[in-house]
């Protein structure tokens, strides 16, 4: 597996509504994109930082897993690092044989129709990883 950019940070947040005018006005970045993403039970807001995007989430439940990290981390913070790959199923199989620890097994689909899957951080030095393909 050959990661070929960081695709966006993941970005826990209490609200998009409060804290979309931060990276606007202060950031003077643009958002793109808002989107639930059912599923996981959240709702995102995308900014484009030249080729990486900022990945903003809210939990649109309480037993949702941001709802679940804003628990322990209440201002919130990085949740996780994306990476994009191409041969997504090939990738999650080769780090699977290298000891690495998936949370998914197999894609599913995500955010702006990625297909992802999540590397756990008990394997990756503490960070939640995501790995993305275009489909």
């Amino acid at each position: 597996m050959k990661p070929t950019h960081i695709e966006h940070l993941g970005i826990a947040v209490k609200s998009l509504e409060e804290a979309i005018p931060y990276y606007e006005n202060m950031l003077g970045l643009t958002c793109y994109s808002i989107e639930e993403v059912a599923d996981q039970k959240v709702k995102t807001a995308f900014f484009k930082v030249g080729q990486t995007k900022i990945e903003l989430l809210e939990a649109t439940s309480p037993d949702s897993p941001i709802a679940k990290y804003l628990e322990k981390n209440p201002h919130g913070g990085v949740h996780h690092v994306a990476y994009a790959v191409e041969g997504l199923q090939a990738a999650l199989d080769e780090v699977a044989s290298k000891g690495v620890q998936l949370i998914d097994r197999q894609p599913r689909k995500g955010a702006e129709g990625l297909n992802i899957a999540f590397l756990h951080p008990k394997s990756t030095f503490g960070v939640l990883t995501e790995l993305c393909e275009h489909p």
